[in-house]
């Protein structure tokens, strides 16, 4: 005689993730507000510490550029161990430490008086970027979900985009009427101020069938048990793992790069305040992208999509070199960040699709460290070419031969290995 079924346990009825009363969405919530705050603080907020720091101390563009790229250099070598910070410390510590990171250096970042001390306060905004951003995002969604994974991500990462639509014209604002010094402190106060009471209230432990990495492989079977170290290596040996990383690493070098310069390219042609929106512009049209596709993104070809993207804003940048038309530039900055939203979200979710979801995790977060170790010399690359020729010309256009290079690789396809 069988065994009757158990009903449902608790366990069942929390992994529905289709249900809009599962505990994962409001972590999505959480998720969506770190990135608005990691992505305003840590990624566009760049662009205007840049544009700042060059009016208030009078230092060249090379000089805070480079401290740019050191402080992604240093953060992307934090994010290779965010799979291993969440197993040990949990989502919830992670992101407050994070989010208090990120919020000191911030506040420092107005205070300083020489470059040495920009170093430092980049020091610890990469701390925070390491635990608010991407790879931790990735992580932590993956503890809650697993069919709906790609929406729940792409969801969370709009955050990213509101950071660039809400924050960079909110700095501009607040440094405008009160001073670059007290806009720094301010932020910072109101990035602790919301976060930290959000992540303790809504950030708890995840559900018992999802566990941290080196619990999931000691609960799979051989041969499929692997430690975090082999995951690595067998990707370093993978050409799949390479045509996901190389041309989002290329790409994301001339995006980023792009954007920390944007409003001191555009500052001389339509002012400050106007350079602004063109970043609000671009980041909204961020948003608007990720949203569409998001609705097609398991129906279509990610790769050839990734492709389009690149062209895109090559064909974008093009625009914005040859013109200084304010409304051609505008069109050009929409173009540009209709892509944006998306070169963030593709790797994850092409990763997702190409590889098992034991790998995930780690995957996600070594493919995130290479592109962002790569895309740190894109702002210190420009601002050295700026100086050397006198304008965003040439430094542009070597942003264009990246993207173009990039959706060639990008399309090269290999089988993955079963290993991973």
């Amino acid at each position: 005689m069988n065994a009757p079924h158990a009903d449902p346990t608790a366990d069942e009825k929390i992994v529905d993730e289709a249900s809009i009363r599962y505990e994962g969405w409001p972590v999505v919530g959480v998720c969506f507000l770190v990135a608005t705050f990691a992505w305003a603080a840590g990624f566009y907020g760049q662009g205007v510490y840049l544009a700042e720091l060059q009016r208030f101390h009078g230092w060249p563009a090379s000089l805070i550029s480079t401290a740019t790229t050191c402080y992604y250099l240093f953060s992307a070598v934090l994010v290779v161990f965010v799979s291993e910070a969440i197993r040990t410390l949990g989502p919830r510590r992670l992101l407050i430490g994070g989010i208090l990171t990120i919020a000191v250096g911030t506040a420092m970042v107005g205070q300083i008086t020489s470059p040495w001390q920009l170093y430092v306060a980049y020091a610890l905004i990469a701390f925070g970027w390491a635990g608010t951003s991407l790879a931790a995002i990735n992580n932590t969604l993956g503890l809650w979900f697993d069919k709906k994974r790609g929406m729940a991500i792409s969801l969370a990462l709009n955050g990213a985009s509101c950071g660039g639509v809400l924050g960079v014209p909110l700095l501009v604002g607040a440094i405008g009427k009160f001073g670059f010094p007290a806009k720094s402190i301010g932020a910072a106060l109101v990035i602790v101020g919301l976060a930290v009471p959000i992540i303790l209230i809504w950030v708890g432990r995840p559900p018992k069938r999802t566990l941290p990495p080196a619990d999931v492989f000691a609960a799979e079977p051989a041969p499929a048990v692997r430690s975090i170290a082999q995951i690595r290596q067998a990707a370093f040996g993978s050409l799949s793992f390479w045509t996901i990383t190389v041309p989002f690493s290329l790409l994301l070098v001339a995006q980023v790069g792009f954007i920390v310069h944007q409003i001191s390219f555009l500052d001389p042609i339509m002012g400050r305040e106007r350079a602004s929106i063109a970043v609000a512009l671009m980041t909204a049209m961020a948003v608007i992208g990720r949203v569409l596709f998001g609705l097609v993104v398991d129906r279509m070809d990610q790769r050839k999509a990734a492709a389009v993207s690149a062209v895109s804003q090559a064909l974008a940048l093009i625009v914005m070199i040859n013109t200084r038309n304010e409304a051609a530039l505008f069109a050009a900055s929409a173009v540009f960040g209709f892509s944006v939203g998306n070169m963030i979200t593709l790797p994850s979710i092409i990763v997702q699709r190409e590889f098992s979801a034991v790998a995930f995790g780690v995957l996600v977060s070594l493919v995130t460290a290479i592109c962002q170790f790569t895309y740190a010399f894109g702002p210190g690359i420009i601002g050295l070419l700026r100086d050397a020729f006198g304008s965003y010309t040439v430094p542009f256009y070597a942003c264009v031969a990246l993207q173009l290079t990039a959706a060639a690789i990008v399309l090269v396809r290999a089988k993955t290995p079963k290993t991973i």
